[in-house]
């Protein structure tokens, strides 16, 4: 039965690749190394795909490789509820969070540890082991000592809770589903299972527990070895990498079949010539397509093509999983071409009992031939030894020049600590707010920042509320020169602005059209809103922006007093994160706190909520006259926080629940009045004047307030009448 066996065994592995199992094995390496005849090993797609059937292969591991593993448990999905919002007028709105935890089997055998790991192709752990994605993280390495992992006993219980020892697995708790649409993602695994390459004796002796190995010289860089023997490992490995098999009475040894051939010239009966055949050429492929795995491009699955000159082309495909750079796989694929073409010739000797010591997987060489010859079977009968020979030849050694392509990898950049500006903006959405309105811009130290967590506090930190995540990555800075006083009515081509924003990453961008388009390069830099159409990159990380408009929005009041140092933020709405306070907070200082994967402690920022979002813009074209009987008549034009695109040429529409000011008139020592008004216009007689104790013709200065909807005053507008 032996025989029968491993004649086909070895025929299988050793037909185009040369290597061979021998006729004469005994029932040691037929019923422990070769059968059963059970699943083939790993291919590519096992292990770039996640899964989590049940009786799912777990791949034994060697060298470094990237595997998607198997979920072998997971909890039902976490709901967390986020409500914000509520202000006078507004509704609350309440968001939902999701999180998961779950165990991931990686490898059937023990692992050194854990690099990156991929969730649905974008990097969820660096190298430098910084996570972009929250998440709780433990490895089991698969140590015969292994411990049950608490999350999964806690869960299940400690007595149906196995500890998994020899296989290695990855335990997620509370992973943060939001970054990947609030389902597990689909994750891959870097794993180094052994340092450095390992060679394939390695890997036979440690699949046979030390009845395989030898001295190959052929290394790679990571395997999987998959199957229910060491059957279908060796066809893996043999189906791409030059290997010879061969026995010697008590295990296999392997070999890259470059050791010297025996002459047998002297052991051929003299009645008895070689017989020699040729296969025909179009049984042959004329192009060999070698799939593996490169390092080079993330371990992604690579392909390498070995091409025959000829007018067909009968191309074969094989796989090997295993990480290999892109020359090595280049040469594989070369020399299993060559192989096939040379092995199409076969020949058949008859030798005397003498050469019974011949083994299949031995090399040797026939009388008046220079061809090397494997031995792929032998055959006892009537005392002569019939040899069945391939025409075998010697790797080249040759690393034929070859490219991995270009890579798709997801940078590999460090999240960062989380760099906080709350802020208050004036109207900049269509729809007006009903209450204040805070503003967040978040962003990181290092481009790789992704999001944070918020929380407020309206009590001096005495209490906090979660408020969601983040949006995307805000553009944020701080101006490095100080804007001169300015004027908001023409664009301002003199002055400049420099700013040093969080890291260079970040960019600015020049527009031209930022007179048309209300929200074009919109920033606010301290308290004022500008436009900018000209941004130029002057050093790593610090920008110069020219051709300016000052003072938008109703930001004029805060055109002067700018200092150095002060706060930058880029207005682009999708990358900022709004949130209504209540009405009863105006007036208060607010605490906004941020904490991100990068972050060792949270980040903190505070700020004085004074309603910008309800506050008016100040009245503009203030007119006063003094008349000749002594009284001061005023007017001016109230201005409205939704009119910013205002075009048909009609006034605009008021955005307040009634219209209102407060005015105030004094003159020197402290005289004067405050009043309540309902229209845009004042007059101040002389009588009035003698009752608030103003002297005839004294100098007056008149201040103009609009009044919001909440009560909330705008800037003031002034005006002196002599």
């Amino acid at each position: 039965m032996a025989t029968l066996v491993l004649t086909t065994v070895g025929t299988m592995i050793g037909g185009p690749i040369g290597g061979a199992v021998g006729a004469v094995f005994g029932s040691l390496i037929d019923t422990k190394l070769l059968a059963p005849k059970g699943r083939q090993g790993a291919r590519l797609s096992q292990l770039a795909v996640q899964t989590s059937s049940y009786g799912s292969a777990i791949p034994r591991l060697f060298g470094t490789l990237r595997v998607a593993g198997t979920v072998i448990w997971a909890t039902d999905l976490r709901e967390a509820q986020h409500r914000s919002g509520g202000g006078k007028g507004a509704p609350k709105t309440t968001s939902y969070s999701y999180s998961a935890s779950f165990a991931v089997a990686l490898s059937g055998r023990p692992i050194r540890g854990v690099k990156r790991i991929w969730a649905d192709g974008k990097l969820l752990r660096g190298e430098a082991g910084d996570w972009k994605s929250q998440t709780g993280y433990r490895l089991h390495t698969g140590g015969e000592d292994q411990p049950v992992d608490p999350l999964i006993a806690s869960a299940e219980g400690v007595s149906h809770t196995p500890a998994y020892r020899g296989m290695a697995y990855a335990v997620f708790e509370d992973f943060q589903l939001a970054d990947y649409g609030n389902h597990i993602p689909s994750l891959t695994f870097e794993v180094e299972a052994d340092a450095g390459p390992v060679s394939l004796g390695m890997i036979a002796h440690t699949l046979s527990d030390g009845d395989a190995g030898g001295a190959v010289q052929a290394t790679l860089g990571g395997f999987a070895a998959a199957g229910d023997s060491i059957r279908g490992v060796l066809q893996d490995l043999a189906e791409a990498v030059p290997l010879v098999i061969a026995d010697d009475g008590e295990r296999l040894i392997l070999s890259d079949g470059e050791a010297e051939a025996l002459a047998i010239g002297g052991l051929v009966g003299g009645e008895e010539r070689p017989r020699i055949e040729r296969r025909a050429a179009g049984t042959l492929p004329d192009e060999i397509a070698l799939g593996y795995f490169e390092p080079a491009r993330d371990y992604q699955a690579g392909l390498q093509r070995a091409r025959r000159a000829g007018p067909g082309r009968r191309a074969e495909g094989i796989d090997i999983a295993a990480a290999l750079d892109a020359s090595a796989a280049k040469a594989l694929a070369e020399a299993r071409l060559a192989r096939d073409w040379a092995e199409r010739t076969t020949a058949e000797v008859s030798l005397s009992w003498r050469a019974l010591a011949l083994r299949p997987g031995e090399a040797v060489t026939l009388p008046g031939r220079g061809e090397r010859w494997r031995i792929v079977e032998t055959t006892l009968e009537a005392m002569r030894l019939r040899l069945s020979l391939v025409a075998s030849m010697p790797a080249s050694g040759l690393l034929p020049p070859a490219s991995a392509g270009r890579p798709v990898a997801d940078a590999d950049l460090v999240h960062g600590a989380t760099q906080l500006v709350p802020f208050e903006l004036p109207s900049v959405e269509d729809a007006l707010p009903a209450g204040p309105r805070l503003w967040i811009a978040a962003a990181g130290t290092s481009p790789g920042w992704r999001r944070a967590e918020l929380m407020v506090s309206l009590d001096g930190g005495t209490s906090w509320q979660a408020i969601g995540a983040t949006a995307a990555p805000a553009v944020t800075g701080s101006a490095t020169s100080v804007l001169t006083a300015g004027q908001a009515a023409l664009r301002d081509d003199a002055s400049r602005l420099d700013v040093t924003l969080l890291h260079d990453g970040m960019e600015l961008v020049g527009r031209q059209d930022i007179a048309r388009a209300a929200e074009a390069n919109l920033a606010l830099v301290g308290d004022e809103l500008i436009q900018f159409a000209q941004a130029v990159r002057i050093r790593p990380g610090q920008w110069r922006l020219r051709g300016l408009l000052r003072g938008r929005r109703g930001t004029e009041w805060a055109m002067a007093g700018h200092q150095p140092g002060e706060r930058f933020v880029l207005i682009d709405r999708p990358a900022l994160t709004s949130w209504d306070p209540p009405a009863s907070a105006l007036g208060a200082m607010l605490r906004v706190q941020a904490a991100g994967v990068g972050d060792a402690v949270p980040a903190i920022a505070e700020l004085g909520l004074r309603g910008a979002a309800i506050e008016p813009p100040a009245p503009v074209h203030l007119r006063a006259r003094r008349r000749a009987d002594g009284g001061v008549g005023i007017v001016w034009t109230r201005r409205s926080r939704a009119g910013w695109t205002w075009i048909d040429g009609d006034d605009v529409a008021l955005g307040e629940t009634a219209e209102r000011y407060r005015l105030t008139v004094s003159a020197p020592g402290g005289r004067g009045r405050s009043v309540e008004l309902a229209a845009p216009a004042f007059d101040y007689d002389a009588a009035a004047q003698t009752a608030d104790g103003i002297a005839s013709g004294a100098v007056l200065s008149f201040v103009i307030r609009q009044q919001g909807s909440l009560g909330v005053l705008s800037a003031p507008a002034t005006t002196i009448v002599n």
